[in-house]
């Protein structure tokens, strides 16, 4: 099985649409284009960036200081610098896009948020959580003795 550093450049779908990712930094990074197009179907999804860029200049500042040019294939094969962003920073797109195929992505965001928020204010729910994650992944044992450890048992 290749590690993620052997695997440097993979594309991942979203909808049966192809969204370029690198390796980079120890982290995925997703090609910005990719998903202005996905998300907005835009049949020029760089002239939509440039727009939403605009419009709104938070955004512009952000991907200029926070979304790296780094090498990626084109569609023809060759290594071109493209501008990227990693998973925090392809959700912070995603909040500025005004389109339906955004919406569930903005609901989600919201909803994680809240969640995190009322963990913050009773952490027995983050410990709930943490939990239910272990028991899907079939490692209950483990937290059960971890929670223990960090309750003095």
């Amino acid at each position: 099985m290749k590690n993620k550093s052997e695997q440097s450049s993979k594309i991942v779908l979203f909808q049966s649409r192809k969204i370029r990712r690198v390796w980079h930094n120890n982290e995925w990074f997703y090609s910005v284009v990719d998903i202005v197009e996905v998300l907005t179907e835009s049949a020029n999804p760089t002239d939509y960036l440039k727009k939403i860029r605009k419009r709104d200049e938070e955004l512009g500042v952000y991907l200029g200081t926070n979304c790296p040019q780094v090498e990626m294939l084109t569609e023809t094969g060759k290594k071109r610098k493209m501008l990227t962003g990693s998973t925090k920073d392809v959700f912070r797109i995603i909040q500025s896009i005004p389109s339906p195929k955004a919406e569930p992505f903005k609901r989600w965001l919201a909803k994680v948020g809240k969640e995190r928020l009322d963990e913050i204010e009773n952490p027995e729910l983050a410990q709930e959580r943490m939990k239910e994650i272990y028991e899907k992944k079939g490692v209950s044992e483990r937290l059960d003795r971890q929670a223990a450890a960090w309750n003095g048992y």
